[in-house]
């Protein structure tokens, strides 16, 4: 039977045990709470010295407009773009949150790499995110130019958990608009399926970090004007037109890696170019859990550098 790696298990049984205590103590989730549990996490478990050739804060123009952080590995070259969507569960992240994560995403992937603020639920509920994202995508040619960025004209998008499931939207949202081109999506352990029916929710919805009673949570802030649960996530989307070649990643131990799987299965029936890599000993979030999954880490970015730079265009 497989297992979390030794350091996952011994990280999750000490988190577990403090889980448990602030519930006995009456601890409640609030938005404060699980965006400062996510910012403390990740600032804790992840190297803050990655050095990125140019790292340039800028706005979106539009209503409203969007902060985004540019990271260029390589100012002097017109390298193309990666819009990353940070995760979070649609409620916390932010781009200083994710920081290290662009940082090192831009440094494998030699892609320029924009991280747009999104709105967060519950004070922006669906679909003010993807609102956001989209606006980034319609608009991000004309910043790079003001601020004087050398770029190409092949775009990328990229997320993880909430951030996966607002790329993959994305790409159906966008499947028949000619304006708006992505060549390639990078999902890592993506949320897709926002019914919660498959059988990992289950399986893995206890004791893994992330709990099926917080996705559900999370959830019903997110959607907050009974919208059909169904038809808005991606697993259950129309697949005819353009859709980009993707690399999908899953973890073993995660709630979301049957809905990722299925995903891939479902990208393959329809002959949609797709990759799938599989963490067979890590959980959600490991990506924010570095310092305790070091070799996965690496693994992945390298992944991503690879599936975005080497794998033929379609």
């Amino acid at each position: 039977m497989p297992q979390p790696s030794p350091q996952i298990s011994a990280w999750l049984a000490e988190y577990n045990a403090k889980l448990k205590a602030l519930q006995a103590d009456g601890f409640v989730m609030t938005p404060t709470t699980t965006r400062d549990g996510l910012a403390r996490l990740t600032s804790s478990m992840s190297s803050d010295n990655v050095q990125v050739d140019r790292v340039i804060d800028s706005v979106i123009d539009g209503e409203p407009p969007i902060a985004v952080r540019v990271y260029h590995p390589q100012a002097d070259t017109a390298l193309p773009v990666l819009m990353y969507c940070h995760g979070g569960g649609h409620m916390a992240g932010s781009i200083d949150v994710y920081d290290p994560i662009c940082r090192k995403l831009a440094l494998s992937s030699r892609h320029i790499v924009i991280a747009p603020e999104y709105r967060l639920a519950p004070e922006h509920p669906y679909p003010a995110a993807l609102q956001d994202a989209q606006s980034v995508l319609r608009n991000y040619r004309d910043m790079l130019e003001k601020m004087d960025v050398k770029f190409d004209n092949r775009l990328c998008i990229g997320g993880d958990s909430g951030g996966g499931a607002m790329c993959a939207s994305l790409a159906h949202m966008l499947r028949h608009d000619r304006d708006i081109r992505i060549e390639r999506q990078v999902l890592v352990y993506p949320s897709l399926d926002y019914t919660m029916h498959l059988p990992s929710v289950t399986s893995n919805g206890r004791g893994y970090f992330l709990h099926a009673d917080r996705m559900q949570w999370l959830f019903d802030h997110y959607f907050q004007h009974g919208e059909d649960r169904q038809s808005v996530s991606p697993l259950y989307m129309e697949l005819d037109g353009y859709l980009p070649r993707s690399l999908i990643i899953t973890a073993e131990f995660c709630p979301l890696r049957d809905e990722g799987i299925a995903y891939v299965e479902r990208l393959q029936q329809a002959g949609i170019s797709v990759q799938h890599l599989h963490f067979d000993d890590m959980i959600h979030a490991f990506l924010n859990l570095e310092a305790i999954a070091v070799d996965a880490c690496q693994r992945l970015y390298d992944a991503v550098g690879e599936f975005l730079n080497r794998a033929p265009a379609r």
